[in-house]
This record gives structure tokens, C-alpha cells and sequence, in this order.
């Protein structure tokens, strides 16, 4: 049975030590999408929702959640983060986010990822929730993740 780095001899929760780690340059690839109703979309896509321009928002959401990962997820070390790209695209179906985190640090950048993600689909739920009520996220998966010695 694999031991679990979270955790330490009594069982309790820990924080895992990288101290030791060599710093690398360090990607991480999420992907995510919200299902819309077709009349949500086409309000999008013609910016008519109260709440304003809803790609936008959820966009500059989404940078500004994966630099509070650590602040959310209680055992993420903090970043300090050196490329966040993230995309959301209008589809038949809905939005898809994506986004890229970079860094070089001594763990990887996938939570915050992930986190840049969440929040923007979790952005365009919220500006969008007075018009339509089934809305559907899912599918928020990590793409890739990648180390290089610097």
C-alpha cells in the first residue's frame, strides 16, 4: 500500500516538505466546460446579460483564483506564478475553459490549474443563473503536467 505524503505517523494531516526538491520549471494543462441552454448562449455571444461581458469576467476570475490556490486549498503550497493563460470558448453546447499555469518552484502548478478553471466556469454560472436554470459543469480534468530542470 502506497503511504500517503499528506499524512504523517500519527495519522494526522501535514503539509508535504519540498525543502529538499530541486527547483524546476513546471507546466500544468486544465480543461473544463458548462453546458447552457442554446438561448444563454446566444445571450453571451451577443453580450446581452445584465451582469456584463460574461468571458471577460470569468476570464480575469479565473487568473485571479489560480494566485489564491494555496488560500483555497489548504495543503497547496503557495506559488508564486510566472504564466497563467486561460481561454473560454463559446460552443454549440456551452463554454469550454482552458487554461495553462507556469512557474518554476519545487512543486507542480496542476491545483492551480485546476482552481483557474473551477472559478471561471463557477464565473460564467454565477452571471448567468438568472436566465438559465440547468445549467451543468463537469468534465474539469488535468491535461498535462510537465517538469524541466532549470
Amino acid at each position: 500500500m502506497n503511504k500517503f505524503t499528506h499524512v504523517d505517523k500519527q495519522g494526522k494531516v501535514k503539509m508535504v516538505d519540498v525543502s529538499k526538491k530541486l527547483m524546476q520549471l513546471r507546466f500544468a494543462r486544465a480543461c473544463g466546460k458548462i453546458l447552457l441552454a442554446k438561448k444563454t448562449n446566444q445571450m453571451i455571444r451577443d453580450n446581452l446579460l445584465k451582469k456584463g461581458d460574461v468571458l471577460t469576467v470569468a476570464q480575469i476570475a479565473g487568473i485571479q483564483a489560480a494566485k489564491q490556490t494555496a488560500n483555497l486549498i489548504p495543503l497547496c503550497h503557495p506559488l508564486i506564478l510566472d504564466k497563467i493563460e486561460l481561454r473560454l470558448e463559446l460552443v454549440g453546447e456551452g463554454v469550454i475553459a482552458e487554461s495553462e499555469v507556469g512557474c518554476i518552484g519545487r512543486t507542480g502548478a496542476e491545483m492551480e490549474a485546476l482552481t483557474a478553471v473551477s472559478v471561471a466556469l463557477l464565473t460564467v454560472y454565477d452571471m448567468c443563473k438568472a436566465v438559465d436554470k440547468k445549467m451543468c459543469i463537469g468534465e474539469i480534468l488535468l491535461l498535462k503536467k510537465t517538469k524541466m530542470k532549470i
